[in-house]
């Protein structure tokens, strides 16, 4: 068990280790922390494509009968949670959320291969007429050779 107490002017002092043992040897950034998340636990990554919105949840060794994923309009989230009470997760879909476009259980599907959970969103006409329009305006853009965008100032 370790305890961080402040200095007396407020600035985060040392790690003060209560049960365990103390790091030995000097403590270096890499290895200050001895704490830190298991590499078991579900990981929880966003990826889009052109279409769908799509989670996909690593270290879930469950059945894919196991899961349930449901849209809950009025919390305006996608649920996941599983029946044996192992898993349970809120997914928010900020663009839906920014343009106020209602959630749809028709356009949500998951699948389950190699302990990941692929839950996928279909992406609405709007916001797909919204991401053309944004790429047309960003194709009319004209970049210099680094990268940068030609801005003129006056």
């Amino acid at each position: 068990r370790k305890w961080r107490h402040k200095s007396t002017l407020g600035a985060q002092g040392q790690w003060q280790v209560e049960v365990g043992e103390p790091l030995s040897g000097p403590v270096t950034a890499s290895n200050s922390e001895l704490i830190k998340e298991n590499c078991s636990n579900p990981v929880l990554i966003r990826k889009d494509t052109k279409s769908i919105f799509q989670w996909r949840i690593r270290n879930l060794p469950y059945p894919k009968d196991v899961f349930s994923v449901s849209v809950e309009p009025s919390e305006r989230c996608i649920i996941i949670k599983t029946s044996n009470k192992k898993y349970y997760k809120k997914l928010s879909i900020t663009d839906l959320d920014r343009s106020q476009l209602p959630l749809d259980n028709s356009a949500l599907s998951f699948t389950h291969a190699s302990n990941t959970l692929i839950v996928s969103y279909k992406k609405p006409k709007e916001i797909l007429t919204l991401e053309q329009e944004l790429l047309k305006e960003l194709k009319k853009l004209k970049g210099t050779g680094e990268g940068d965008v030609d801005c003129k100032t006056q």
